[in-house]
């Protein structure tokens, strides 16, 4: 996938629109399919009681976040989904893998930064996409695992990274880009998906799909 050709990145609304309205809220995944982004990421932890719940950080007392079949039922049918596992290890407990992946669809695509959770959800749902972060693990890892895709950190996403990925028969994905410039400087380098915070701005950055 080329800049300029037929297609350009997915954009996928990171945490929702949340550089207009507060991350991972039903409002910033309402704005993001208002706006026409291909995918909305949220991140995904376990309560104290063991109850999912859509937050960047472990939920505390005092805050109101959103549970999981919350998010996934406003988006049923309107948008792509992309769940990022944050710290299942440390929610082990409460079978946190398995009971995210009860409730999401096929078209569903799982993220994650730890390699040991990306093996659960190879194993227990193999159809589903997976996208392994990879600023702590090497690449390798992720496509004898069988991941769709890596997400790099955007100060480490340059061409001959990218070019290693592809080789490897890796899609590429790049977080979190905010600035036009750099969104087209990623598409012309062939990226597959741009995590922005402002799924707005990239759509009239980078055009439409086709």
């Amino acid at each position: 996938m080329t800049y300029g050709q037929s297609s350009r990145p997915l954009v996928i609304a990171h945490r929702g629109a949340s550089w207009d309205l507060p991350e991972n809220t039903l409002p910033a995944f309402e704005r993001a399919i208002e706006v026409g982004a291909d995918f909305v990421e949220f991140d995904v932890h376990a309560r104290s009681d063991g109850a999912l719940v859509v937050s960047h950080d472990p939920p505390g007392g005092g805050g109101v976040v959103p549970r999981l079949e919350e998010a996934l039922e406003l988006c049923r049918g309107r948008i792509g989904v992309m769940v990022e596992l944050k710290r299942p290890h440390r929610y082990r407990r409460f079978d946190i893998v398995r009971r995210t992946l009860a409730l999401l669809g096929e078209d569903a695509i799982v993220v994650c930064f730890e390699p040991r959770a990306i093996a659960a959800v190879r194993a227990l749902r193999p159809g589903l996409r997976t996208i392994q972060h990879v600023a702590f693990v090497p690449m390798r890892i992720a496509a004898s695992r069988g991941c769709w895709a890596v997400g790099f950190e955007d100060g480490r996403a340059t061409a001959r990274p990218l070019e290693r990925a592809r080789r490897l028969g890796l899609a590429t994905t790049v977080y979190t880009v905010n600035e036009p410039e750099r969104m087209r400087e990623l598409a012309g380098l062939g990226v597959d998906g741009v995590f922005t915070d402002r799924p707005e701005l990239a759509l009239r950055t980078l055009g439409s799909r086709s």
